[in-house]
């Protein structure tokens, strides 16, 4: 992408593909991405699978800052997950009130498509851009899979992870940049920069050095969540595995991942209710077998099914379907691997049969 100011980079190793499209053979590689596409090109040229498109985005508001007119596009495959929050159709409607809320809540926030850009954030004013995806969205570090004899690839993604993106003006002498991410009117401090501490400029070399953020005045404004009473703002699924037709560019199925969410499940105001499976919201990996998909949930969830833990799933490749879990003690982190022992084919999360 051209002139990124959002948190879009590469973070999936990508999944080397050999490939037949329109009777043409081609050895592809494959990478998923935290916007939710799957970019595809040739291995050996470089060139697209399908062509890429340049199309016109919105444009920034903030005083000094120029984003570029366009932004590429495949258009093929599609999305396999959600890209931008579509008001008011997308937002939550487990009840009337909710949803009620959840359009109180918008007024604050500028909300609008992919590649929407930051846009300055004042406490008694616009509290910035509402966007999903970048760091907590589509598919981060875990990437997806391959199944070499059907020519389907799997990508798990996270499609509930609402946030804003604010910037205002630091206080004098804090640096050169004239806007950073932040809200104008709350307390100003410096966070966690690149790697495993601070800003390079930022005269600190550890964690431990970073002050706290000051206290906020008694008449500071409170800035509202983006959530409502707890839930996300957005509807479910929170969060999916896909399945993409490699040899056609097409998204063959999508299903909810994990169990819903216990604050969820026991939310006062959903009581009596019944909420269908949500799946979950956050960056779990996967891998494949001769006939199945398998990944664990993101979350530790207590449903009447099961004690308080964290399930390994495993799904038909071919419909989504899920066909069997096993119980794990905690949620997956990373990606699930299988090995041998014995002649014995092994699947774990950390261990289970498959």
């Amino acid at each position: 992408m051209h002139h990124p100011v959002w948190n879009y980079d590469v973070s999936s190793a990508p999944i080397l593909a050999d490939i037949t499209v329109n009777g043409q053979a081609i050895k592809a590689v494959a990478v998923p991405s935290k916007e939710a596409f799957l970019y595809v090109f040739d291995r050996v040229t470089g060139k697209p699978v399908w062509p890429i498109e340049e199309r016109p985005v919105p444009q920034s508001t903030v005083p000094g800052e120029k984003t570029s007119p366009t932004q590429p596009f495949p258009t093929k495959p599609p999305a396999y997950a959600r890209q931008q929050i579509k008001v008011p159709d997308d937002l939550i409607d487990f009840t009337p009130d909710l949803h009620a809320q959840a359009m109180k809540l918008t007024e604050r926030y500028r909300f609008g498509p992919m590649f929407n850009p930051p846009s300055v954030a004042e406490s008694t004013g616009w509290l910035g851009t509402a966007y999903i995806g970048n760091g907590i969205g589509g598919t981060n570090w875990t990437g997806g899979a391959y199944d070499p004899e059907t020519h389907i690839a799997y990508a798990p993604a996270a499609n509930a992870g609402v946030a804003s993106l604010g910037v205002t003006e630091p206080p004098k002498g804090f640096s050169d940049i004239r806007y950073l991410r932040g809200v104008k009117g709350q307390p100003f401090a410096e966070i966690w920069g690149p790697g495993d501490c601070c800003a390079a400029d930022s005269g600190y070399r550890t964690r431990d050095d970073l002050p706290g953020p000051p206290p906020a005045a008694p008449d500071t404004p409170q800035i509202p969540p983006l959530n409502v009473q707890g839930l996300p703002l957005v509807k479910p699924p929170y969060g999916l595995i896909a399945a993409i037709d490699l040899d056609r560019g097409d998204l063959l199925w999508q299903t909810p991942h994990g169990d819903t969410p216990d604050n969820v499940r026991n939310h006062p105001a959903l009581k009596g209710l019944t909420i269908p499976k949500t799946g979950q919201n956050g960056n779990v990996g996967l891998l494949i077998t001769k006939s199945l998909v398998i990944s664990g949930d993101a979350q530790m969830t207590t449903t009447p099914a099961h004690p308080r833990g964290a399930m390994l799933r495993a799904y038909d490749k071919k419909t989504g379907k899920e066909v069997g879990t096993v119980l794990m003690a905690a949620p997956q982190s990373g990606s699930p691997m299988t090995y041998s022992v014995d002649a014995s084919s092994t699947s774990s999360s950390r261990s289970a049969r498959s």
